[in-house]
């Protein structure tokens, strides 16, 4: 793989970024009593290990040292999520309206990295197949969250 030095901070930032979906989709399932809901969280964020996983990989096989963890502004954001929680009159809805708005955040930042020709082949094809995957997430999330509304 031929990647330059912004294709491998690109790979960097997804990499932080599916740690920290990881983390959000884990501590929101703690929130709520609804077993399917839990359940569907809980795949999400193997889901984002697994993303994570494929991202590790790829950095080692060009002997970059990937990040082991999430970033700064994640956990802010995971702060928000409590405080926010904490006072909805509707916790599963609070709680679908956080997803829905990360994997908002995730198919804009898997789109501007792709949009930048960094990554060819196996890469951007690995890439482009979990913005797919994303943009899936996505619409389930929108609909259960009109569904809990």
């Amino acid at each position: 793989m031929n990647t330059n030095k912004k294709g491998i901070d690109g790979l960097q930032e997804l990499l932080q970024k599916n740690y920290d979906a990881e983390d959000g989709y884990k501590q929101v399932m703690q929130k709520t009593d609804n077993a399917p809901l839990k359940n569907w969280l809980k795949n999400q964020a193997a889901q984002r290990s697994a993303f994570a996983t494929q991202i590790d990989k790829e950095l080692r096989a060009i002997n970059e040292t990937p990040a082991d963890s999430g970033t700064a502004l994640a956990a802010a954001h995971r702060a928000w999520i409590d405080v926010k929680t904490a006072v909805a009159s509707n916790t599963d809805e609070a709680i679908l309206e956080e997803c829905v708005r990360g994997e908002k955040a995730s198919v804009a930042e898997y789109e501007a990295q792709i949009k930048t020709d960094n990554y060819t082949g196996e890469l951007n094809s690995l890439l482009v197949d979990q913005l797919h995957q994303i943009k899936s997430t996505l619409n389930l999330a929108t609909s259960l969250e009109e569904l809990a509304e």
